[in-house]
């Protein structure tokens, strides 16, 4: 699989989709992963033009192609386990740093402000999450903003999957089809904030309720 995007673009309608899709496929797989699994065929046999759905298909069922329980021991090496791999957006982009703190405050306002809430148990940069806004929200600036932002995390994160990996293909496809992979002066730009949020002493983790 590479990186290379497709020569046509494809419908909002689509996109959303398939940010959906990866939204339930990037989460801990729980007991109705099956189920979700099951689901995301169906839909993209019904509506996805026939190269999309032979690619998102072939990534799915490598998922599905180990039990349960491995699958759930691969997810939580490459995603909890690993720092560069993690599922957190202002991890990727501040590292541990207090500035961390702030940027969650601000998605979660740009969660509320859209008319959503965020569901217990995860900060407000968690990335499948963060898909899944992008699926059901209407566009705008903001929402423009946080596209840019999760498509340098996706490549990343895609940069750091070895080829092989279960995951890596559903990263590329994120890439090829739903997200513009990001120019070599954003990841520069994204490399400097973090190397300066880095300096900052005595970080620590942020707790707060909604």
């Amino acid at each position: 699989m590479n990186g290379a995007r497709r020569a046509y673009c494809l419908c909002q309608g689509l996109q959303r989709m398939l940010l959906k899709i990866a939204s339930r496929l990037l989460d801990y797989p729980g007991e109705d992963f099956p189920e979700l699994i099951q689901a995301a065929f169906e839909w993209l046999a019904q509506e996805a033009p026939k190269d999309i759905q032979n690619d998102w298909l072939s990534e799915i069922e490598k998922l599905q192609a180990f039990p349960l329980h491995q699958l759930r021991e691969i997810y939580v090496a490459t995603f909890d386990w690993k720092e560069k791999t993690g599922l957190y957006l202002t991890a990727h982009e501040l590292g541990d740093s207090r500035k961390r703190g702030a940027a969650l405050i601000k998605l979660q306002k740009l969660i509320n402000d859209a008319g959503f809430e965020r569901a217990d148990g995860e900060l407000s940069d968690y990335i499948p999450m963060l898909f899944e806004f992008l699926s059901v929200a209407e566009p705008s600036q903001a929402t423009a903003r946080l596209e840019r932002r999760l498509s340098r995390a996706v490549y990343l994160i895609s940069r750091q999957l070895e080829t092989d990996h279960p995951y890596a293909g559903l990263f590329h496809l994120l890439l090829k089809d739903v997200f513009q992979p990001p120019i070599s002066e954003e990841l520069e730009a994204l490399e400097r904030e973090r190397e300066e949020a880095d300096l900052d002493e005595l970080p620590y983790p942020l707790f707060f309720n909604t």
